[in-house]
């Protein structure tokens, strides 16, 4: 008998190309090792004929509790990712079903925002995930603008700027925030920076392109999900995601959307 290998467990929505989404979370998980299940939240697939705007649909409260109690009880997973939930209903859902059980981490990515939305369920559902999914998590991970919005900040131009809107994100129940400045912080490098209370760590990489790469952000999230899955701590399980984002990126793969996608198969420790 070989050995088991860790199961992560991921809470996401499809992307259709392939990009993001569940789809990345998948690839992540195995190209470090884990064993990937899923729970599927919403359909998201882009539209060429409208700029590739979003298109999205939402999956039954139900079938997502269906879903969950048929990964929780094959497989009792001890790490989760939550990524692209998208309505108050599924937030309730899921917050809910996270709260039925104990868990080592649950990682939070929290998309916000899909193309597409109104403005008004946008603000619902920022507001839902905000009170009822934030709390739950271990290790929560915005990109610039996702960090702005939960941390009530108006703009964010340094590294100062970056701990202070990580310190006021952790203030919302999370234990660890990972606020992720990638290209769109100004200087040459992509900084990252890991808040636990008073201790920081700064994460730096060159930047490579000045353009964000789809992906990114689900990459992240899902390789700390992996690593931690196998047993590894927080610090280290967000040095190596900074290192397979890194690499995902560098060895993009371009598609016909005005966006390139990281490629999670280029990652070698």
């Amino acid at each position: 008998m070989t050995q088991q290998p860790p199961i992560a467990y991921v809470i996401a929505g499809s992307e259709a190309t392939g990009g993001a989404g569940i789809q990345a979370d998948l690839k992540t998980f195995q190209q470090l090792g884990a064993y990937g299940v899923g729970t599927l939240t919403c359909i998201v697939s882009f539209d060429p004929a409208n700029d590739w705007g979003h298109r999205f649909v939402p999956v039954e409260p139900q079938v997502i509790a269906d879903q969950f109690e048929a990964a929780v009880a094959t497989h009792a997973p001890s790490v989760v990712k939550v990524g692209m939930l998208g309505t108050p209903a599924t937030i309730d859902v899921v917050a809910s079903s996270l709260a039925s059980r104990p868990w080592e981490h649950v990682v939070v990515d929290p998309v916000l925002i899909c193309k597409g939305q109104e403005p008004g369920a946008a603000l619902d559902t920022d507001t839902a995930l905000r009170e009822k999914v934030l709390p739950l998590a271990t290790v929560v991970t915005p990109n610039l603008f996702e960090t702005r919005t939960l941390a009530g900040v108006d703009a964010i131009g340094t590294v100062d700027e970056l701990v202070d809107a990580a310190r006021r994100i952790r203030d919302l129940g999370p234990r660890y925030v990972v606020a992720k400045g990638g290209v769109e912080l100004p200087g040459p490098d992509a900084v990252d920076v890991l808040v636990d209370g008073d201790d920081v760590v700064v994460l730096t990489r060159p930047k490579v392109g000045d353009e964000r790469v789809s992906g990114a952000g689900c990459t992240f999230a899902a390789a700390i999900t992996a690593e931690l899955a196998q047993g590894a701590d927080v610090r280290s399980a967000v040095q190596v995601a900074k290192e397979v984002v890194t690499q995902g990126i560098a060895a993009r793969v371009p598609a016909a959307t005005p966006f390139d996608t990281v490629w999670q198969g280029a990652y070698r420790r």
